[in-house]
This record gives C-alpha cells, structure tokens and sequence, in this order.
C-alpha cells in the first residue's frame, strides 16, 4: 500500500507525488555535493568552506524530503545546522574522544555491544539517510579507513545472533547503527526473526530517525512487518519543533496503529534547541503527535561534534523550564552518556532538614513536609 505525498512547490527536478513518496527515490537522490546542495539553499561560504575540509573526513548526505525543511536564506537554521557540515567539526575541544560513551570498549562480537546486564545494542549498518552532524558515533561513519565495522548488506549476522543466544540474561536487543531502516523490509525481517527465535530475547527495540529523516520510508507494509514480531518498541530523534510535520505525525500514526511504541531521545545542541522556549514547545509538539518524550542527552564531548554541546547548568535550566509547566509525561530524563552507563542529571526539589523534608515547586515555592504524620507546613507567598 502507498502512501500519498505531494512534493514541495521548490523540489529541484519537479519529482511526480509518486516519487516523493517512495522512500528509495529519496535514498536515490540524496544530496551529497555542493552543486546539488545549492538547488536548495544558498550555500554559505562557512558551508562551502566545511563541506571541504570534512572531505574524506566525515560522510554527509541529506534527503531531499529533510532539505525541503531547511531555510534556504539562513545558515544558522536549525534544519541546516544538523545536516550540513560545518567548520566547527574540524576544532580541536578539550578532551574530545572519538568514542565516549564506549561502545569499542563494551563490543564483545563486530555488531554487538553489551554494555548493561540485560540488553545489548545491535549495530545493524553504517547507513543513514541523513549523517547528523551531531551524531554520538560519528566514528562509525566516517570516510576514514578502519572505522569500527565495515557495513555488510548482504553478510549475515551469525556471530551476533549466537553471543546473544549464549547469554540468555539478554533480555532486551536495541537495533540502531547507522540506522536500521536503511535496508529493505525483508533484510530486516530476517534480522528480527532471528532475535524472536531466541528464548531469553523480549523486546526489541529499534533506533530512527526515519520519522523525522524520510518519513516515507514508514510503510504501512513496514509496520504489518513490526506488528509481526511484538513486542516491537521505537525509539526516534526529533531534536526541533520545525522537524514535526505533517508527514512525519503520519509515520508516527502508522506504527502507533500498528502497536509499536514511539519514544523520542532529543539532544540538547547549542543554537538549535538550547533554550527553554524552543524545548517547551518541542516537547508539547510531540505529544501532540503521540510521541512520548524520552530522554534529553547533554551532547557528547564527541570528537567533530564538541561545537554543539552546552554547559550543563544549561541544560539543568531548561529542564526547570519544563518540570511543572507541561504535563508530567512530557518531561524527558535529561542524561548524560558516559563509559559507565547513562547518569541522570537533575536540581533536587527536596533536601533533608531537621524532622522532615524542605521541598520546592517549579515556581520556586517552598514547604516543608514534618512530623510523623507528614503534616505539611503552608507554602510561602
């Protein structure tokens, strides 16, 4: 079954609705070199510098369904800053690694990375329709020889499927990479089947961007294939009110009648979304669109990716920006990524005091809970 998708009036080439709303035609006709990028945008010489010096560096490419998104006049868009190389990628920061959150450390197969007791991350490919500028595992995409695993569309995934096999407290597989959605329907339903053949295996979680990246790839076809193998659960990454179309609210619509899940992992990135206003209304956006907020990552100290991150007193302001003026579902767990597991970052509304417990509103209010009985002293004006 298609799906219906006209093409923006400003689409270079003038694509049939046929074409814009096949996914592989996007894929086909990724931009990928400056010329194509100029029938889009008006290329900033910052760009045209970054899209330079990062060659044979850092892969880029961009859908045309997400370069319809950016402005074409501004290169501080935050549709733009996330998908076109930019200078700040070839800095030097400050204890950058290449791999922080220390997948090369945890990898016990070439794909499988066991870092918490009962779950395992499953690099499926290096693929993606969109290289983030931002991404945490930059190193798997880069155009550098010996990068961490080479991707294989026609190779098996043997070795990965017998580790996980021999370790039945895996309970929990999340797909990601690259993005798994880059293969076919059936390449991934041979995956997933494979995982659903193991005992100890209950969830399998996928990580996309699709929905905001190429929403078109999320087939109803795609979906009944999910729906097969539940529970299915989806993870995405809207990171800007701007990326919350009506397209990809349709894509969301399709897994959410299919039975899978969606849940949004947002990165807080200087000049994108790093202010309360932009997040207040990207979280509220997205459940509108029945996307429940999930985490919000401090950016990784991410060798190519450090210009993006913020402080994190930053990211604790904006979350006091959101705790008690949106519904309590919408508030993500903001987290910081390390070698050691994700740590929870957050201000205390509560401290120990002398016969009970000081408490604090989101308004800044105060009260003081004391007494056997939990007799609560009046808040003060």
């Amino acid at each position: 079954m298609s799906q219906s998708f006209a093409a923006p009036a400003m689409a270079p080439g003038a694509p049939s609705a046929e074409q814009w709303g096949d996914w592989r035609w996007h894929m086909r006709h990724r931009v990928t070199t400056l010329d194509k990028l100029r029938e889009w945008v008006e290329v900033s010489p910052q760009e045209e510098a970054a899209i330079s010096g990062t060659a044979g560096k850092y892969r880029w490419s961009v859908t045309p369904y997400y370069a319809s998104l950016m402005d074409p006049d501004d290169p501080l868009c935050p549709i733009r800053q996330q998908a076109v190389p930019a200078q700040g990628e070839l800095l030097e920061f400050p204890d950058a690694e290449v791999d922080p959150v220390g997948d090369m450390f945890y990898r016990k197969t070439n794909r499988v990375v066991h870092k918490y007791p009962d779950r395992v991350v499953l690099l499926v490919t290096e693929t993606c329709p969109v290289y983030c500028r931002h991404c945490t595992r930059k190193f798997h995409t880069t155009d550098v020889e010996g990068t961490y695993f080479r991707d294989n569309e026609g190779g098996g995934y043997e070795e990965d499927l017998r580790y996980i096999r021999e370790h039945p407290e895996i309970r929990d597989v999340l797909l990601t990479g690259g993005d798994p959605l880059s293969y076919r329907d059936e390449k991934l339903e041979e995956l997933i089947s494979g995982l659903r053949a193991i005992p100890s295996v209950e969830i399998i979680r996928i990580g996309s961007r699709f929905p905001v990246l190429l929403p078109q790839r999320v087939t109803d076809e795609f979906c009944e294939m999910l729906a097969r193998h539940h529970p299915v659960w989806l993870n995405t990454h809207f990171n800007h009110p701007r990326e919350i179309t009506p397209e990809a609210a349709a894509a969301v619509d399709r897994l959410l009648r299919h039975g899978v899940p969606v849940g949004n992992q947002t990165v807080l990135l200087k000049g994108i979304n790093d202010d309360v206003p932009t997040m207040r209304k990207l979280m509220t956006e997205l459940l509108r669109i029945r996307v429940r907020p999930y985490y919000l990552y401090h950016c990784d100290n991410v060798t190519g990716v450090s210009h993006f991150m913020t402080s994190v007193e930053k990211g604790l302001e904006i979350m006091e920006g959101l705790q008690g003026h949106m519904t309590g579902f919408g508030v993500p767990q903001y987290v910081l990524t390390t070698r050691i597991g994700k740590i929870p970052i957050s201000r205390p509304y509560h401290e120990a005091v002398e016969g009970g417990l000081a408490l604090r509103n989101y308004r800044g209010q105060t009260m003081t809970m004391t007494g056997k009985h939990y007799r609560l002293s009046p808040p003060e004006e």
